[in-house]
């Protein structure tokens, strides 16, 4: 029986950019609106965050947003974030502290799903090992690299395992070297499988189109995941959630209230 009881998405801010970063060589010229979410999971075992967002500092601060974004590798500029919409903020509106999250997954390390584990440090951080050897090399310049050389609580994964009974994190490398998604059983109703940047759109998903950014632009290892993960969605009978879809998110974003 499934430990969840209830399920959040919460939307940490935006950004906007050429589609081609989330389709492969898809969508030149067309500028999309995508989210930047963490999603809360309380479970009878404690509290996980899927991801936690940007680095507030590093966009709000001129300094550090111009070393950081205003430069030619962001050539569509820093995403956009509220003092709202940090994760300690979004928290305290469900009577919660960074304190009481027991741990936080990131399906990766990239500045947009990494940069907030400076407000969480006393919590667990799972990420696969080949994901966090990745971004110390850095495999790409979506990497900022004290996002996670902060004195965290690491726990390093190699394979796919149960974070509690009914969180299962599986495997879906291509977008970075240990990219993992999340698959979640609610006590009522579909489980819902976070793909995470394996699948930035439902388009993604539907097309079978992999994210702009491959790791060693190996583009056939992205579709594999796409391919697996609905092929995980058909036989759990769950729903397939891409990461990073504006309208996808708004028709599910119900927040303060939650799934379950």
């Amino acid at each position: 029986m499934t430990k969840v009881k209830k399920f959040w998405p919460i939307l940490t801010g935006t950004h906007l950019y050429e589609k081609t970063l989330s389709t492969r060589n898809v969508g030149h010229g067309e500028l999309i609106k995508a989210p930047i979410l963490a999603y809360l999971i309380e479970t009878s075992q404690g509290r996980i965050l899927f991801d936690v967002g940007c680095d507030y500092k590093k966009i709000n601060q001129p300094d550090l947003r111009k070393h950081y974004y205003e430069h030619d590798g962001f050539e569509f500029g820093p995403p956009q974030m509220e003092e709202a919409q940090r994760l300690p903020n979004k928290l305290e509106i469900l009577g919660l502290q960074p304190t009481d999250i027991d741990m936080v997954f990131c399906s990766h390390l990239h500045f947009d799903h990494a940069g907030g584990l400076c407000e969480f440090c006393g919590a667990e951080v799972h990420v696969h090992a080949k994901e966090l050897a990745a971004a110390k090399e850095p495999a790409d310049d979506a990497y900022f690299a004290d996002d996670f050389e902060l004195p965290l609580n690491w726990k390093l994964q190699t394979k796919e395992y149960s974070l509690v009974e009914g969180v299962d994190a599986i495997e879906t490398p291509g977008h970075t070297a240990g990219h993992m998604s999340l698959l979640i059983e609610l006590p009522k109703g579909s489980p819902i499988l976070l793909a995470g940047d394996a699948a930035d759109l439902q388009e993604n998903i539907d097309k079978e189109i992999a994210p702009g950014l491959c790791w060693q632009d190996n583009e056939s290892l992205a579709i594999a995941s796409i391919q697996k993960l609905k092929q995980i969605a058909e036989k759990k009978h769950a729903d397939l959630w891409p990461n990073h879809d504006w309208e996808f998110f708004q028709r599910h974003d119900i927040f303060p209230r939650y799934f379950r």
